[in-house]
């Protein structure tokens, strides 16, 4: 029995139940809110299409003390930014937030997986392996799983190619300083740059186009309806379907690195081998300087805003 306990029905947080239903991604569902309420109707909403999926999922709405024999728990809980909010400010509410929800999860004898979505999602990740005391691999983030699909799909308009046979990642944080190391990417088994000397409508500046679009992808999406949740509700199925079937696959899912790069400590977007116990190997990738470069000051950046939190209690080495 496959289960999962998701906390937060927001936008994300459906999204991602609508999918998991969907994709009979589990044998059962809990939903979990600080809003009661909202939660008993979503679980009841999606029980009323039940009888037109191909699954028959238990669904309901529940507590932290269901998190006990759960396989995962979602996080997708959190506030917005509002009008005139640094990003510092937001993170310090949404970690007052998580820590009234990691401690209890965890006082239930939950023994799973973390799997992280509220955003800034590289932040919020490390802050849930502090408060939770977990093992590094059990905690792990959504990272940049939806950029890298992002830049998938974009490439793979731009080669008039399926944007599965296309291979590279976006790694960094999930923000502004995120980037694709074009060294790494190939079409099909080609590198990027030879299979460009074939093509020469497409050059470095259609690639650095190709990186801004990702890039910039959400800010696009919430001027035109105002959030974004579908992309991101799939993502967190595909992390957690690698999970809960063992899959070994290599995703780029927010995880601590322990020594990969020289670094340690940070939580980021990073190719990471996947299976039921969550985020088991960073994927090292042989970078150009100039990538390596870029990838550092994302780390430095993370780091520097974790510093700058208050947890209300002295700070350790986590």
């Amino acid at each position: 029995m496959k289960k999962i306990v998701l906390v937060g029905t927001g936008m994300v947080g459906m999204s991602f139940a609508y999918a998991a239903m969907n994709q009979n991604l589990c044998d059962e569902l809990v939903l979990c809110d600080i809003n009661e309420k909202r939660a008993r109707g979503e679980a009841q909403d999606l029980n009323h299409g039940l009888a037109f999926s191909k699954t028959s999922m238990k669904i309901y709405a529940g507590s932290y003390d269901d998190c006990s024999d759960a396989d995962i728990v979602v996080l997708c809980a959190g506030v917005g930014q509002k009008p005139g909010e640094t990003r510092l400010q937001l993170l310090q509410r949404n970690l007052e937030i998580f820590k009234t929800i990691v401690g209890p999860v965890v006082e239930s004898g939950f023994d799973g997986i973390f799997l992280v979505a509220t955003n800034p999602v590289d932040i919020m990740t490390r802050i849930t392996r502090k408060l939770s005391g977990f093992p590094n691999s059990k905690v792990i983030g959504t990272g940049t799983t939806l950029d890298t699909a992002r830049m998938r799909y974009l490439l793979g308009e731009e080669f008039k190619l399926d944007p599965r046979s296309i291979h590279g990642y976006v790694i960094g944080e999930h923000g502004d300083s995120e980037f694709v190391p074009w060294s790494q990417v190939t079409i099909g088994p080609k590198p990027i740059r030879d299979e460009m000397m074939d093509n020469p409508n497409i050059n470095m500046e259609e690639l650095t186009g190709i990186e801004e679009n990702v890039r910039h992808a959400a800010y696009e999406i919430i001027e035109a309806k105002g959030a974004t949740y579908y992309g991101i509700g799939m993502a967190i199925c595909r992390v957690a379907r690698a999970i809960l079937q063992d899959e070994n696959s290599i995703l780029t899912v927010s995880a601590r690195l322990c020594g990969a790069y020289g670094l340690d400590k940070v939580y980021i977007g990073n190719p990471c081998v996947v299976n039921k116990d969550g985020a088991v190997r960073q994927i090292e990738l042989s970078m150009m300087n100039t990538e390596l470069k870029k990838f550092k000051e994302s780390c430095e950046l993370l780091n520097k805003t974790f510093s700058e939190l208050d947890f209300g209690i002295e700070k350790k080495d986590e």
